[in-house]
């Protein structure tokens, strides 16, 4: 394995909480370690650490970089302390979903994802802030967050807990009437759901936003039309492409969304509420990721 010539000093942010179980990252991490002129500590995160504990962390380790072990939610909560900084941000995917790391091309093998975390160089991306909430990978409001919100409270997580939330989603939810501007151009139209997309894909592969690019200087917003079981099976478990016919999509840098009743919302992955008006902004350059 080819190593870096001169020394770092590697902090790593393991969630043990992480989807991916039956890896011992503490120990993994030591051994690929053992035989390098690099440093590497571990921080294991707790249920009740807070991100200012966090951020205290990443500032006394004074790291070359910091590695988020998890899923979305992990390299969110390490984003969110380093945003505007020039530290760099590498990614162990250990989650149910990572989204990103399959974005960026990371590996899924634990080993070649350190050699990338060590081995690979920074890359600049941008984010984007949703109702003041951090977003590095996808946000939405309607029918997919509705789903997010039903699946997270299942027991049974695999495919049939996902039919089971979309099923109860197709009888349930209501599409929602939208309205946002554009380029001085008023959009208003019944969705089944709209997504504010930083990155392309979701978490199974399907390219919800074919003209996204994570260095640009603007996100897309993805109007989706209509929805059907297939349509929405292909968003949690497949790479297939969604009907082009019932999608709109739109490139900005600032957005206000208004819906006349209030709407499900989830940001990169996790449920938030229920809201009737989301505002979006980009934030250009916002931080280093390892590739």
């Amino acid at each position: 394995m080819e190593e870096q010539a001169s020394k770092m000093k590697l902090l790593f942010i393991v969630n043990p909480g992480s989807g991916n179980g039956g890896i011992d990252f503490e120990e993994l991490i030591v051994k690929y370690f053992e035989p390098l002129n690099h440093v590497a500590e571990i921080y294991m995160l707790t249920k009740s650490c807070s991100l200012k504990k966090i951020k205290q962390v990443i500032d006394d380790a004074k790291a070359d970089r910091v590695v988020a072990v998890g899923g979305d939610g992990t390299l969110k909560l390490v984003a969110e302390c380093l945003i505007g900084t020039t530290t760099p941000i590498a990614i162990i995917p250990a989650g149910s979903a990572n989204g990103m790391a399959k974005e960026l091309g990371i590996p899924t093998e634990a080993n070649e994802a350190l050699n990338v975390a060590v081995n690979g160089s920074p890359k600049k991306i941008h984010a984007v802030t949703v109702n003041k909430e951090l977003c590095i990978h996808l946000a939405d409001i309607g029918f997919n967050a509705y789903i997010v919100k039903k699946f997270s409270s299942l027991q049974h997580r695999g495919m049939w807990g996902y039919t089971k939330a979309a099923w109860s989603a197709l009888w349930n939810h209501r599409k929602m009437h939208v309205e946002f501007n554009i380029k001085g151009k008023t959009i208003s139209s019944e969705a089944a759901m709209v997504v504010i997309a930083n990155a392309t894909m979701y978490g199974t592969g399907v390219k919800i936003n074919p003209e996204g690019k994570l260095d640009d200087d603007v996100f897309e917003i993805v109007l989706v039309k209509e929805y059907s079981v297939m349509e929405i099976l292909k968003l949690r478990f497949t790479n297939m492409a969604l009907n082009p016919k019932n999608i709109e999509l739109f490139q900005t840098t600032s957005l206000k969304i208004k819906t006349k009743h209030k709407a499900h919302f989830q940001v990169d992955g996790e449920y938030v509420g229920k809201v009737n008006q989301v505002e979006a902004e980009i934030i250009p350059a916002a931080i280093s990721i390892i590739v």
